[in-house]
C-alpha cells in the first residue's frame, strides 16, 4: 500500500515559501455587523452565514443590532437586492440558517417561562418576503436544548427534542418538514439499549429519510440507523472501531459523520487509549444506504510515536511530547469519491477570558476505495481574543474537482492577510500560502469574520474583513482569484 507523508511548514519555514499577493481583483462594499455574544463562545450554532446562489449572488445572515438580525440578498456585483429584518425577543437566538431552490429558512431558539423550543421563518429568494413563525418543536425548560438539522440541499429539515431519565438520553422525538415547513412525519428514536455513555446526532436526507448516528457501546462503536418516511422498518449498520489492542483499551475520542446528497454517510473517528489519553488511530467508515446497503471500513491510520515525530518535524519549535487538542473538523469528498479527512489543533490558554488558539492542520487522503494514500501537516499559528472565540481563526475549505482550497487569516512575514493554500487531492501536495491582498488589520479589535467566508465558484471568494486603516470598518469583499 502506497502511503506518502508530506508536510507544509508554517511560521519561519512557511515564510520562506510565502508568495506575496498577486493582482487579485477585490471589490468591497460597506457592511453592518455587530459581533455576537454567546454563553459558550467556542460552540457556534450557525457557523456559515453566507450562502451562495446559482445566479452568482449570495445570501447573508447579519447580526445588525442586539435584538435584530437581517437576511440580505446580494447580486454578483455586491449590490443588495433586498434586506429583511428578523427581530429577536428576549431569550431568542438564531439556531439555523439554510436555503433551498426557492427560499431561505431561519430557525430561532426560544426560551420563555417554563418552555423552550424552535420556530422557523421562510424568506422567498425573489423578494425576501418573510413567512409567519412556524413552531417546529417544543420542550420543557428543564429538558436538554432541542436540535435541528437541514438536508444537503436545504429542502428538508428535522427538529427534535430529547427524552431523558436521570439526565440520560432515552429517546428522541423528532418531526420532519419540507421546505415550506409542512410536516411530513413524526418519529421517535429509542436508545434504551445504549446504556449511559454514548453520543447521538440526527441527519436528514434530501428525500426526508432520517439517519441517526451514534458513537456508542461505551464509545467503541460507530452506528447509523435509517428511518424512512414510507416504512416502519429501521435499517441499522454498525462497526466497532474501539476495543482492546495490545492489552490497551481504546475508545472513540472524537467522531464526525457527514451525510452526502445520495444518502451515503462517511464517519471519521479519532481513537485514544482510555487509561492514558494517548492518541491511537484514525478510523474512516463509509455507510452506503444509497447502493447495496453495505459498509466499507478503511485501514486505520496509526497516530502513535511515528506520527508525532512527523508532526514535530512539520511544526518546528520545541517538540511536543504527545498529540493533544486535535479534533476532527471536516470530511470532504471529491467528484471521483476521493476522501480528505481534516483535523485541527485548537485550545484555549485557560481561564474564562483567555484567548483561543488554532494551530496545525492534519490532512489524511484516501482513494475512492478508502485506501489511505497520503497525509500532510499544514503548520500555522493563529490566536484570537476570547470575545471572538473561533469566529476569526481556524480555516475554511471548499472542494473543486480534485482540488481543495484552504483559506486562513494569518500574519506571515509581518503581513496580516487572508491566505489561500491549494491541496491536490490525488497527490496530497499543498501549495505555499498565497496572500489575497486585503491588508487585514492586526490589532485587538475584530478584523475578520470567518462565518461569512464562502466560495461562489473556484475563482471567486466572498469574505468580511477590516482593512488596516485607522477608523476603518468591516467590509464585505468579493475576491477574484487569478
Amino acid at each position: 500500500m502506497r502511503f506518502t507523508f508530506l508536510f507544509v511548514a508554517g511560521l519561519a519555514l512557511a515564510s520562506l515559501a510565502y508568495q506575496p499577493a498577486s493582482a487579485q481583483r477585490v471589490k468591497s462594499a460597506a457592511f453592518s455587523y455587530l459581533p455576537e455574544t454567546r454563553t459558550d463562545r467556542y460552540n457556534q450554532r450557525v457557523s456559515r452565514k453566507t450562502l451562495p446562489l446559482p445566479d452568482g449572488g449570495f445570501l447573508i445572515l447579519a447580526h445588525q443590532s442586539a435584538d435584530q438580525y437581517a437576511v440580505e440578498r446580494y447580486d454578483a456585483d455586491l449590490k443588495r437586492r433586498w434586506s429583511t429584518a428578523l427581530p429577536l425577543g428576549a431569550g431568542e437566538v438564531v439556531d439555523g440558517f439554510n436555503q433551498s431552490s426557492e427560499q431561505a429558512t431561519v430557525v430561532v431558539y426560544q426560551n420563555t417561562a417554563g418552555t423552550q423550543g424552535l420556530v422557523a421563518y421562510t424568506l422567498g429568494l425573489a423578494d425576501g418576503r418573510k413567512s409567519p413563525a412556524q413552531k417546529l418543536v417544543e420542550a420543557n425548560a428543564r429538558d436538554r436544548r432541542p436540535g435541528v438539522a437541514f438536508s444537503p440541499d436545504g429542502s428538508r429539515l428535522v427538529a427534535w427534542r430529547y427524552l431523558t431519565q436521570s439526565n440520560q438520553i432515552k429517546a428522541i422525538s423528532a418531526s420532519v418538514y419540507d421546505e415550506k415547513l409542512q410536516k411530513l412525519k413524526d418519529r421517535s428514536y429509542d436508545f434504551h439499549d445504549q446504556g449511559d455513555f454514548f453520543s447521538v446526532t440526527v441527519h436528514v436526507g434530501n428525500d426526508g429519510t432520517q439517519f441517526v448516528t451514534l458513537a456508542g457501546d461505551q464509545m467503541k462503536k460507530l452506528s447509523v440507523r435509517r428511518y424512512r418516511n414510507d416504512s416502519p422498518d429501521v435499517k441499522v449498520m454498525s462497526v466497532s472501531v474501539g476495543g482492546t489492542f495490545g492489552g490497551k483499551v481504546v475508545n472513540i475520542f472524537d467522531s464526525r459523520f457527514v451525510l452526502r446528497p445520495d444518502n451515503t454517510l462517511y464517519a471519521a473517528a479519532i481513537c485514544n487509549e482510555r487509561a492514558t489519553g494517548l492518541y491511537h488511530s484514525l478510523k474512516l467508515v463509509k455507510f452506503d444506504f444509497a447502493g447495496e446497503s453495505d459498509m466499507k471500513f478503511a485501514p486505520e491510520v496509526a497516530l502513535a510515536a511515528d506520527y508525532l515525530t512527523e508532526v514535530n518535524q512539520a511544526v518546528g519549535g520545541a517538540p511536543a511530547k504527545r498529540l493533544e487538542d486535535v479534533y476532527l473538523t471536516d470530511v470532504l469528498l471529491t467528484d471521483d469519491k476521493q476522501v480528505v479527512v481534516l483535523a485541527e489543533k485548537k485550545y484555549e490558554e485557560g481561564g474564562e477570558a483567555s484567548p483561543g488558539h488554532t494551530r496545525e492542520l492534519h490532512l489524511f487522503g484516501y482513494n475512492e476505495f478508502l485506501t489511505p494514500s497520503w497525509r500532510s501537516i499544514v503548520a500555522k499559528d493563529q490566536m484570537a481574543p476570547a470575545a471572538d472565540g473561533y469566529s476569526s481563526i481556524g480555516y475554511r475549505a471548499a472542494v473543486f474537482g480534485s482540488e481543495v482550497q484552504l483559506l486562513t487569516w494569518e500574519t506571515l512575514k509581518g503581513k496580516s492577510d487572508l491566505y489561500l493554500r491549494r491541496l491536490n487531492v490525488p497527490t496530497g501536495v499543498v501549495s505555499a500560502p498565497k496572500g489575497l491582498g486585503l491588508n487585514v488589520a492586526a490589532d485587538q479589535n475584530l478584523a475578520y469574520v470567518k462565518d461569512f467566508t464562502a466560495w461562489l465558484d473556484p475563482k471567486t471568494i466572498i469574505g468580511v474583513s477590516r482593512p488596516s486603516k485607522k477608523s476603518a470598518a468591516l467590509m464585505l469583499n468579493k475576491i477574484a482569484l487569478k
